[in-house]
């Protein structure tokens, strides 16, 4: 099973920096009016709460005249001073492939005196600060006047950065001790500002605040029965060092928002960590609506009042009246550069806006060939120029994946994706699969100027299947199966897949092993053409656990023997689709409704084709299976078969999940008499563990009405 878990950083990091909306409240310092300063305390992930509270921040019209933060509070707020609000925030923190930005261990050196040299954390704080990385002044230079803190290990002293390197100062204020590398500046070396000043209310009183709006994300002291991980002990020692000048900074805040960021830990970066920390930040912020709207009249605004917006953030060199007088291509082939200029039309006489609205570094789409990526706006004698560089071209990925069930006893399967060094950007995918079910297949995918991505590929099946009636074994067939598909439409916008084509099959039957109560079902050697059109939409933030998103498939498929008609008559037409969306209620539990449904139409249908159901996820053992809980093997059902599902998931823990599922269905061999058939009834539990690297392990028990017997399904590793 094919996985892309690493997103490109600075295309990701560009995508914000130059193109997304980005805009910050901003009000020029007024007579008459009291300045508002938010200050934002660190707490490594936890501080994610941040972009929730500053959402209603914003939504109550009060200005934001200054800035200040510790760790990931000074992240938040040096992103938010130079012109990120509260939604491109959120739009930034949820792309990002954390695992790869901060979470990426390498093996440790003793001279690092971090666990994290924290490259990949610097390079995306030097991307999103585009425009302001050199030295500056953070009160006169900045959109908002901001400040950060970050601690010298050397004396133990608090340093506060009010000039300087921007991104500089946010990753000293985050270098967490024994996580992150120091920063050394000079003759200091710099750790964490939270040692020292962890919620600096003080800091933006001497900047002339009048009134503060804090958050803090710092949680309640710990007990003796906490201290049993490492991450808890240092967490701890953080903790309690934090305490510095804090209870004094909290006492001249004029709205405190302490966010409960309970069961959740400084590296809780997983997307449903994220979610949840915004939403309770949100939440709290929200209890004190009465106090922001009534701190409007303290600062001598009315009602109806909303703060100045930014522009969109751009190089403070840039004006909207520049055009772009070249673009230059650094580390790049001439093939490569003059695929770019065609693909995306890029103009000598563009606009600077409308550099920044086409969104050019997304669009260029760099990652086609290369690993990294920069895109820069230099000005020039006459206007200015945009600087494409890039890094190492891409080479081949390799993969490799085991897994063990017992249905299928292992199975062990081996990937490679391959760049292909072409005219026409073209790339490689090829998978071979090793155990009952033996599978080889090549995929050869074409990235043309056009908005599409046409796609060939072959696939080679050998199956040994085993089907069942009514829970009982009817016969085990072996055929080998080879399938051939062109899809000249291969359209990918966001969570969206569309493809439309041309398939192939050739099915070769080896040998039925029936037992002695079967029915005498001939299968013969047979070709088939189907013209399909498949629309994928996936939002789902975890393809096994989903605690948030929505994930809708249909299909439809017109089956034919000689490209127009199945045994002499109209061709098999199928219909097929399902939806599935999870609701979190609280921190750990998620209710996940599914229907389902596979309609098959025509005077003929063959039997390798027809519908079946069986197993823990659709195409678990041949492409047309359905899932439905208590029926562990495969099953054939009627022509027209439809289902509905809702499955319970509580997490307990970072990785263990309990899982009930209750599924019923109807079926018959025509649509209009769907609802005149007995109902199946399915009900399954499972506990499961999700293992580092391994995937997820465990079993699951199930008993149905259809199979009349419970059915017990032990699985080690990820599903392919």
């Amino acid at each position: 099973m094919k996985r892309n878990l690493t997103k490109r950083l600075c295309l990701a990091a560009a995508i914000l920096a130059f193109c997304g909306p980005a805009s910050a409240q901003q009000d020029s310092v007024r007579t008459g009016r009291k300045k508002v300063a938010v200050v934002l305390s660190g707490g490594g992930a936890k501080g994610m709460a941040h972009i929730g509270a500053l959402k209603v921040i914003e939504r109550a019209g009060i200005p934001v005249d200054i800035i200040t933060g510790t760790s990931m509070g000074s992240i938040i707020g040096g992103l938010y001073a130079i012109g990120y609000n509260s939604n491109s925030l959120d739009s930034m923190v949820r792309v990002q492939d954390w695992s790869y930005v901060i979470l990426t261990f390498k093996k440790r050196n003793l001279n690092d005196g971090g666990l994290i040299k924290g490259k990949n954390l610097a390079e995306l704080f030097k991307q999103l600060c585009t425009g302001y990385n050199d030295s500056l002044d953070f009160s006169r230079d900045l959109p908002i006047p901001f400040a950060c803190v970050a601690t010298n290990i050397l004396d133990n002293s608090e340093v506060d950065f009010h000039s300087g390197r921007l991104a500089q100062a946010m990753r000293a204020s985050m270098a967490i001790p024994a996580a992150f590398s120091p920063v050394r500046i000079g003759n200091m070396v710099l750790v964490d500002g939270g040692l020292r000043n962890n919620f600096p209310a003080d800091i933006a009183r001497e900047m002339g605040a009048d009134i503060i709006i804090g958050v803090t994300v710092q949680g309640a002291p710990k007990i003796a029965e906490d201290m049993n991980r490492t991450m808890s002990i240092l967490s701890q020692i953080i903790d309690v060092n934090c305490k510095n000048k804090y209870d004094e900074n909290l006492s001249i805040t004029d709205v405190p928002i302490r966010v409960n960021t309970v069961g959740f830990n400084a590296a809780s970066f997983t997307q449903q960590a994220i979610d949840t920390l915004i939403r309770r930040g949100e939440e709290e912020a929200m209890k004190h609506w009465d106090e922001l709207i009534a701190l409007k009249q303290r600062i001598g605004i009315d009602d109806n009042f909303r703060p100045k917006l930014l522009q969109p953030l751009r190089p403070k060199v840039m004006t909207e009246k520049q055009h772009v007088t070249k673009f230059v291509f650094e580390n790049m082939t001439e093939q490569d550069e003059r695929f770019i200029r065609q693909k995306f039309h890029l103009h000598r006489t563009d606009s600077i806006d409308a550099i920044l609205e086409q969104q050019l570094t997304t669009s260029m789409r760099l990652d086609l060939f290369y690993q990294t990526a920069e895109c820069k706006l230099v000005p020039d004698g006459e206007g200015v120029s945009v600087i494409l560089t890039a890094g190492n071209r891409k080479t081949a990925q390799f993969y490799a994946g085991l897994r063990h069930d017992n249905e299928e006893y292992a199975a062990v399967q081996l990937s490679a994706d391959m760049p292909l060094n072409t005219a026409v950007p073209m790339f490689a995918d090829v998978t071979l699969r090793l155990g009952k079910r033996l599978k080889a297949h090549g995929e050869l995918t074409f990235n043309i100027k056009s908005f599409t991505r046409p796609t060939i590929d072959y696939t080679f099946f050998r199956n040994d299947v085993d089907v069942y009636v009514n829970g009982d074994r009817d016969y085990n067939i072996h055929y080998n199966q080879h399938q051939a598909e062109i899809l000249p439409i291969n359209l990918y916008i966001r969570h969206v897949n569309l493809q439309a084509g041309l398939r192939w099959d050739f099915l070769h039957f080896r040998d039925k092993l029936a037992s002695s109560s079967s029915q005498n079902i001939i299968l013969d050697n047979e070709h088939y053409f189907s013209y399909r059109v498949n629309l994928n939409y996936n939002s789902e933030d975890n393809w096994y656990f989903p605690t948030r998103g929505a994930r809708f498939k249909v299909g439809y498929a017109y089956l034919t023997d000689n490209f127009a008609k199945l045994e002499g008559k109209s061709g098999m037409s199928d219909v097929n689709g399902n939806w599935r969306k999870s609701f979190t209620m609280g921190s750990r539990f998620t209710l996940q409704p599914m229907v389902y449904g596979r309609f098959l139409f025509g005077t003929a249908s063959p039997l390798i084709f027809s519908n079946t159901i069986g197993g823990e996820w659709f195409g678990h053992y041949v492409e047309q299976q359905m899932p439905f809980a208590g029926v562990g093997n495969m099953e054939y059902v009627e022509r027209q078969f439809v289902a509905a599902q809702l499955q319970a998931q509580q997490r307990m823990g970072d990785r263990h999940y309990v899982i009930l599922r209750i599924a019923g269905a109807q079926q018959s061999e025509k649509l209009k008499d769907i609802f005149d058939h007995k109902t199946l009834f399915g009900i399954q539990a499972g506990y499961y563990f999700w293992a580092p690297i391994i995937g997820p392990v465990g079993a699951t028990i199930g008993y149905s009405n259809r199979t009349k017997e419970a059915h017990l399904y032990l699985n080690v590793g990820y599903e392919f």
